[in-house]
């Protein structure tokens, strides 16, 4: 009986570690945004005032970390 062997799988290498790394920003903010759509998702009645004002706030993050992200990415290429 032949016993089964998976193929080895290599781990990330360091390159894919840093660029994950670099990543984390944007990553954060969306868990963020996630977090805040899941508040007025499963809220009971309508989303406060406050609610809608934490979505606008990470949408901004998001966007503000998106762009640093490809700024970034623009700026290593150039180099």
């Amino acid at each position: 009986m032949t016993s089964f062997k998976p193929f080895p799988t290599p781990g990330p290498t360091a390159d894919d570690l840093a660029a994950i790394e670099g990543e984390m920003p944007l990553i954060e903010a969306e868990v963020l945004l996630l977090d805040a759509q899941i508040a007025i998702v499963t809220s009971d009645g309508h989303p406060s005032d406050l609610d809608w004002q934490r979505i606008r706030r990470a949408q901004r993050r998001v966007l503000r970390e998106a762009r640093a992200l490809l700024d970034s990415s623009r700026t290593d290429r150039a180099a």
